[in-house]
């Protein structure tokens, strides 16, 4: 079934806009550029007739391309000649381009008719926090749809995505384009007045957001992580990667609290499109949006903020600073779309993340369990930070392990996180990947027993993990684990084998602990 959400439109007005953008080696020919094209895509197993196929990725191999003809596909976009007139007993158009990333950005956004012009694309970037900051700006945005009588923002997350048609656990962080274009063209179709998402620096560099126009661009933070040969390759690629977002973005919103930041202003001032420049800082006062006073109050924060229409308090409902300028970098989104201070509030207060800084009090208040996502030195190192000033006279333990196949640096850097800052270690599997975890494991003690930590334990199984720490408490204690957040999956070697969410698991053994104390 051809998808209706795509414009039909001719095989020369795609050509057209590959030419436009100075990527077309080899054209269309003359007598092919009036076919009619219905539906345009780079999976093979989504052809239908009259569709024009992609050829995409190192990965791509030549019979994708003879499945789509065999399926309906009436011509193909590539790098590559792949030559198949002869086997499928006609001459099959082709437009051949010397930059596949650069069309299959444009092609998708082409054939969806731009639908990021017709919803207002608020996207995150940043080292942590995207996933937080985008759930507690959803919420304020879902506020003033209701007041507006709408449907609540579409949302794109590496935990989940909601375009207001389709719903379900997220792949990647940011979709490849034509998966991307359709969440906004939902979105659009539905009525919703904004999406919110994370833009990563993977899908900002592959340019999988080439033609998407953001209402809103934000910078969170930044740090080192994702250097490896499959991510970056050095820290300034990381930098110029995350710095994209701006090219297409009208506002653009900076943390000045963070060590980059006027690299970051600069490019924001720089880019071409960006109308208005916002900044938010819980250190400086300078900054458009900016924190007067701030207090922990149980499980939430109260911060009375600052921003150039209003000044008012607001309830984070976290008890970490990281988390209030997270909540900072929202409202400050918020500021740039006109959203009232009463519905930022309201919006605010009532936000929840999933697997992000999820507390866990037993009945008996003596152990308080915490699902987090930190699976970076810099991010474990900010969340045990946090906790020590929020809980300081209980003892920290904490559960985590590091990914395997990439970002081989966490191993250390959270080792050596942990080793400084928690009284008790279990260091267990985080999707591994094709590694084998006790190798990971293992670089992992090494770090934490660099920093003279000796209160640590491998336990490979993550569920035994997580009942071991919570077993072998013994007194007032917050008992952290990490890395994973929510995610319902174990990825090893290649496939996502079922895992209760940490969460589950953790509540469960916290209620056997506390029946058995």
């Amino acid at each position: 079934m051809v998808d209706t959400l795509q414009m039909t439109r001719s095989l020369g007005s795609y050509a057209d806009v590959l030419a436009d953008a100075g990527i077309v080696r080899e054209d269309v020919r003359d007598e092919a550029r009036e076919i009619e094209i219905a539906y345009a895509t780079d999976d093979s197993r989504c052809v239908v007739p009259r569709t024009l196929f992609v050829c995409k990725g190192a990965a791509f191999k030549r019979e994708y391309l003879l499945q789509a003809l065999a399926a309906g596909a009436v011509a193909y976009v590539s790098e590559i000649d792949y030559e198949v007139d002869d086997e499928v007993g006609h001459e099959v158009p082709r437009v051949l381009v010397n930059d596949i990333r650069t069309a299959l950005g444009l092609l998708a956004d082409a054939a969806y008719d731009h639908p990021s012009g017709r919803v207002k694309v608020c996207a995150f970037t940043g080292t942590k926090g995207k996933t937080t900051s985008a759930y507690y700006l959803r919420s304020i945005l879902s506020e003033h749809a209701r007041e507006m009588g709408r449907p609540v923002p579409a949302l794109l997350t590496g935990v989940e995505y909601d375009d207001g048609v389709e719903r379900g656990d997220s792949l990647l962080t940011t979709p490849e384009s034509f998966e991307l274009e359709r969440r906004f063209a939902n979105a659009a179709s539905v009525g919703c007045e904004h999406v919110v998402m994370e833009a990563s620096s993977q899908a900002m560099k592959y340019k999988r957001t080439l033609g998407v126009e953001f209402a809103v661009g934000a910078f969170t933070n930044f740090g080192e992580d994702h250097i490896s040969p499959i991510e970056h390759p050095t820290l300034e690629d990381y930098l110029d990667s995350k710095l994209l977002l701006f090219e297409r973005c009208h506002t653009a919103v900076v943390n000045l609290d963070t060590d980059v930041a006027e690299r970051v202003l600069v490019a924001a001032h720089e880019a071409p499109v960006v109308e208005r420049v916002l900044t938010y800082s819980i250190e400086r006062a300078d900054a458009d949006v900016a924190v007067t006073s701030y207090q922990r109050a149980g499980a939430c924060i109260r911060a009375v903020v600052r921003t150039p229409r209003y000044t008012r308090e607001f309830t984070v409902p976290s008890p970490a600073a990281f988390n209030l300028s997270n909540a900072l970098g929202a409202i400050a989104c918020a500021e740039a779309l006109g959203v009232s201070s009463g519905v930022v509030e309201r919006g605010l207060a009532a936000a929840h993340v999933p697997g992000r800084m999820e507390l866990y009090p037993t009945v008996s208040g003596r152990l308080t369990g915490v699902v987090d996502y930190a699976h970076n030195g810099m991010s474990l190192e900010a969340l045990l930070l946090e906790l020590r000033a929020a809980y300081p006279d209980r003892e920290l333990a904490v559960v985590f392990g590091a990914t395997g196949g990439k970002g081989v640096d966490r191993r250390e850097t959270m080792g050596e996180a942990a080793g400084k800052l928690a009284d008790r270690i279990v260091i267990t599997e985080d999707d591994p990947g094709p590694e084998d975890p006790v190798v990971i494991c293992e670089a992992i003690a090494s770090a934490v027993s660099a920093q003279g930590n000796s209160a640590w334990q491998i336990v490979l199984d993550r569920a035994e993990a997580i009942k071991t720490v919570v077993r072998e408490t013994n007194g007032p204690a917050v008992i952290v684990v990490t890395g994973k957040g929510n995610d319902p999956f174990m990825l090893r070697y290649g496939v996502r084998e079922p895992y209760e969410p940490d969460g589950e698991q953790l509540k469960r053994a916290l209620a056997a602990w506390d029946a058995s104390h």
